[in-house]
Parts: structure tokens; sequence; C-alpha cells
């Protein structure tokens, strides 16, 4: 059984509007998958149809981010050797978790819990946003360091977003500085994933309908997202970034109490 196109374009949206705001979009979309009921017999399960989503939102940055793209390409090789470096310790956790943790990575309750760790993390980040300047550089060490959060936030509740860009302000990155580096390191991650998951779904002959389900769900989740990265960075240049923490804390105890008393 497929997913219906209405649950699709609920997730869509919700994927647009979590991926860049530090709320984690991950955990908004196993959270919501769960209230949906929606079949576990399903060809695309949650993980599958997480990965499609974030093709949109790939999209996203890539036209917010358009021209430093082209600069760094033409202009800034010496970036393009520190994402490379970010990106092996998402590769390395990502990877093995996507082969055989995938109960973890669609487990409504760790979502709750890592959405409150998400929100303390979010909330610390107003004591380093004081100590961050425009002069730090990003080191390759730096970038190491950056590119672990990124991929200890595949768990579901922990804001990639939110992590990464925590994570480079802790090291003295301005934060606008540090929210371009965390959008660009995204690109390999989301792209290659989503290639494998358009590798199996195209060799299922079956697949047809859904897949095109999907293909409307990433167009929805593009535009959200162009709007979605466009808030946050003007957030981050107002200081309100820990604001999202207020969502984060009280969602996480919501769902745990849901998953935990009413279930």
């Amino acid at each position: 059984m497929d997913l219906p196109i209405w649950q699709v374009l609920i997730l869509a949206v919700v994927q647009g509007v979590s991926e860049f705001l530090p709320i984690s979009s991950s955990g908004h979309i196993v959270i919501i998958a769960a209230l949906l009921a929606s079949d576990s017999e399903s060809k695309f399960d949650v993980t599958d149809l997480n990965i499609i989503l974030h093709l949109g939102t790939l999209g996203s940055i890539v036209i917010v981010y358009f021209k430093r793209i082209l600069g760094l390409l033409r202009e800034d090789r010496h970036l393009i050797g520190l994402l490379a470096v970010a990106t092996i310790p998402a590769i390395a956790i990502g990877l093995p978790l996507k082969a055989f943790g995938k109960d973890l990575l669609t487990n409504p309750l760790l979502a709750g819990f890592m959405l409150i760790v998400t929100g303390v993390v979010l909330i610390a980040t107003t004591f380093m946003q004081k100590q961050s300047n425009d002069s730090s550089p990003i080191s390759y060490k730096k970038a190491l360091i950056i590119g672990f959060a990124q991929g200890v936030a595949i768990l579901p509740g922990l804001s990639r977003s939110g992590f990464t860009i925590a994570a480079a302000m802790a090291q003295r990155i301005e934060p606008k500085t540090a929210a371009t580096f965390s959008f660009l390191m995204a690109i390999p991650v989301i792209a290659g994933g989503g290639l494998l998951e358009i590798v199996d779904l195209l060799s299922d002959a079956t697949a047809t309908t859904a897949v095109s389900s999907l293909i409307l769900g990433g167009v929805v989740s593009l535009v959200v997202g162009v709007f979605s990265l466009l808030w946050l960075l003007r957030w981050l240049e107002r200081g309100r970034f820990y604001w999202f923490a207020y969502w984060c804390i009280p969602m996480g105890i919501a769902v745990i109490v849901w998953q935990t008393v009413w279930q």
C-alpha cells in the first residue's frame, strides 16, 4: 500500500518548514507519520520518504545560495576541501544507521527526547553568540567537529541545522558564516542519500504512482523550504536563534507523554 497523496503533502510541508528552522525535520516527520498512522506495510516507509523530501529542500539550498555555490566552484577551492572533511563523519555515522538502525530512525519516543536535547543546545547558543566573531576562520579541525555534529543529528529530533550551527558558534565562528557553512555541507550528504533512494525506487516497477506522489511532495518541500531558509537567516541576524527552543522542548515533552502514557 502506497502513502496517500494528502499524507505526502502534509509531510512535505512539514519538511519544508522544519529542515532549515532548528526544530528537526526528521523528528517532525517521524512524529507526524506516527500520528497519521501510516501503514507499516507501505512500500515507502518514513525513512525513504524522509530522504526524498530532503531532496526538495536541497533545491532550496541551491536556490538561496546559488551565487555562493558558483563562487565556491570558481574561486574558493579551499572551502571545497573543508566541506569534504565535514562530510566524512556524516558518512561514517549515517550509512551504518541507515543500514542497521531503521527502527531507531523511525522511533517517535526517541524523537521526543532528542527534541528536548535540541532545545537545550539552542538555548546554549545565546552564550556562544556573544563569543563568536567575524574574523574566526573555519579550519579543517573545526570543519571536522561541525561535520561530527551533522553526523550525530541523523537521529530523529536532533536538528541538523541547530547542531551544526551551534557547533560552529561554539568555535567562535560568526552565526551567518556558521549558517552558510552548515547549509553548504548539507548538499553532498542530502544529494548522496537521495541518489541512493532514487535508485531503489526506480528499480521497483510497481512504484510508479507513489514515485509521482513523492515528486510532488519534493516540489512542495522545495518551495516551502526557500521561505523557511530565508526566515532562519533573518532570525540569526537578529540573535533569535534560541527562540526555537521554546518550540522544541514543549514539543518533546508532549511526544514523550503521548508515547509513554497515551499509547
